[in-house]
């Protein structure tokens, strides 16, 4: 989507490894906010990752692909970077708990500070708030089957 000044575009982002039905249900709630969504896919040197970031965004791309108003894209520099590169005004997030709450308001108060871009906190749908990416990781190692909290199309 080109921007433009008026554009309401956002940035929700993670490293999504893998996303799950609760980054899922982050993207369903945002989008009647903005006019796109840009789910940046991070590359983090500080965490290892069980997929490549080839693969992460070609999935997340493979569940938005009929949807124009999502964009997937690989970023691996300071999120408020990001956002300017891709003209969001916006930071999406997902808050589980209260260590995510102030996790997220400390991030925002810097992100806002650096750069102006303002945070959109969503609170976790209730049934989703036990889902995370580690959790689907552990099962996944241990052998258990874990696709009720991925995502399908």
């Amino acid at each position: 989507m080109k921007a433009n000044e008026n554009s309401r575009i956002a940035l929700f982002t993670g490293t999504f490894d893998p996303f799950t039905t609760g980054h899922a249900s982050v993207v369903r709630r945002a989008l009647p906010l903005f006019d796109h969504l840009v789910i940046a896919v991070a590359v983090s040197e500080r965490k290892h990752t069980q997929e490549e970031i080839s693969e992460r965004v070609a999935a997340i791309a493979s569940l938005y692909e009929d949807d124009p108003r999502v964009s997937v894209r690989p970023y691996s520099d300071l999120t408020i970077d990001m956002a300017r590169r891709e003209g969001a005004r916006f930071i999406v997030r997902g808050v589980r708990d209260v260590k995510d709450f102030e996790y997220e308001r400390q991030q925002a108060d810097i992100n806002r500070q650096l750069s102006g871009v303002e945070t959109v906190l969503l609170f976790t749908e209730p049934d989703l708030q036990s889902v995370s990416s580690t959790l689907v990781r552990e099962l996944r190692f241990f052998g258990h089957d874990a696709s009720q909290f991925i995502p399908k199309k």
